[in-house]
């Protein structure tokens, strides 16, 4: 049998990531539909009432009639726009694959004004949702926000790289970007699937599940295509790293006191707060052992490009369990928000939003190595004399 290759693992990656955006695409299109007119259709709640179970639907959907009229517009707005996205995203993939460039650009330009859009459709509900009103309380809440402020952000910079001229950048903030994105099909493949290793849980606390490692999941996986796609061994200017041995031991030293508070503080919580944190510590390690693995890897072969863009986004990652102990205890004493929610958020957002400041790190550098490569061919220049004046 043939073994697998880098290209053939690319290729797989990029027809299952299609494939679960054309399976949502009409689902999220048509999500609330019945809330704006009884009866009508709704191929989604109908396929999951199906796969788990019609009780399990009917019990997490009842408590969503009133949050979602009182903004029922905007949310249309946002879910159909979502299901738009679904579709433009495969289509950018591709055209950038097969290099048209002109197409790219335009279908470019389509997906982010629908960005826009949709988020602006999700922000009119979430100012207009009390966060003890959201689907699974306070603490989605809290998870909805930060994913559709990172997701405008990264396009907005990956708008900014293209103009730059950073296609490197611009794809790494484009790929961030739809991975925030998926966070939308991947839960709602989880509500399918999670009920049969956990049996006789609630939506809500599926939900609760699931985002604890669906941030970690959709950035770990915008990483590796970053990764997959830039085959460069090293960047002109580059110089010494950004990410040496003193800086990553400090960020492990302290990414493992405050995961092990976080162990401690989830673990006091019984069999609930078991559940969530093997749900947050099971996909962590994983990412850790791949970013260690390709900078020990990248930097035997002589690849200090590679070795540098996975250290700095593994400092991140080591950082990630630091941002949640000081979100957790911002949002349990400015918030107000009871102990056990405040974890459920702090650790939900960790990961995502080391991951976004990784990638900004990572666009600085590359920044700074440009600037060293213009400045250093200034240098090199031949003075020319002045002209004598005529008198």
């Amino acid at each position: 049998m043939r073994p697998w290759t880098t290209s053939t693992w690319r290729r797989a990656a990029a027809v299952a990531v299609t494939v679960v955006c054309l399976w949502y695409a009409p689902f999220a299109m048509t999500e609330l539909w019945s809330y704006a007119r009884p009866g009508a259709a709704a191929p989604g709640r109908w396929l999951l009432a199906h796969t788990v179970s019609p009780r399990y639907v009917a019990d997490a959907l009842a408590t969503r009639v009133a949050p979602y009229r009182h903004s029922l517009i905007p949310m249309i707005v946002h879910s159909v726009l979502g299901g738009v996205l679904m579709l433009l995203g495969p289509a950018q993939l591709l055209t950038a694959a097969r290099r048209r460039a002109r197409l790219h650009r335009a279908l470019g330009a389509l997906f982010a004004v629908t960005v826009y859009a949709s988020m602006a459709g999700a922000g009119l509900y979430l100012a207009r949702t009390a966060p003890r009103d959201a689907f699974s309380g306070a603490a989605f809440w809290i998870v909805l926000a930060t994913i559709l402020v990172g997701t405008v952000l990264s396009v907005t910079f990956g708008i900014l790289a293209a103009m730059g001229g950073f296609p490197g950048l611009h794809q790494r903030w484009m790929l961030l970007c739809y991975g925030y994105l998926l966070t939308a099909p991947l839960l709602r493949l989880e509500w399918g699937a999670l009920p049969a290793v956990l049996p006789g849980l609630p939506m809500t606390e599926i939900n609760r599940v699931a985002i604890m490692h669906l941030g970690s999941l959709v950035v770990f996986g915008a990483l590796l295509a970053s990764r997959a796609r830039d085959r460069r061994d090293t960047v002109e200017g580059l110089g010494r790293s950004w990410a040496p041995l003193p800086v990553t031991a400090a960020a492990h030293l302290a990414g493992a006191a405050a995961l092990a508070w976080l162990v401690r503080a989830l673990a006091g919580h019984g069999t609930t707060g078991r559940r969530l944190l093997v749900a947050y510590l099971l996909p962590y390690a994983v990412a850790y052992a791949v970013m260690a693995l390709g900078a020990r890897r990248a930097g035997r072969t002589g690849r200090p490009w590679a070795r540098e863009e996975w250290r700095i986004h593994l400092v991140g990652l080591c950082l990630a369990p630091v941002l949640s102990a000081g979100a957790v205890l911002l949002c349990e004493h400015s918030l107000r928000l009871d102990r056990f929610t405040a974890l459920t958020a702090g650790v939900a957002i960790g990961c995502g939003m080391t991951a976004f400041g990784a990638t900004v790190v990572v666009s600085l550098r590359l920044m700074y190595a440009r600037e060293v490569v213009v400045r250093t061919r200034a240098a090199r220049l031949p003075v020319t004399a002045a002209p004598t004046p005529v008198p």
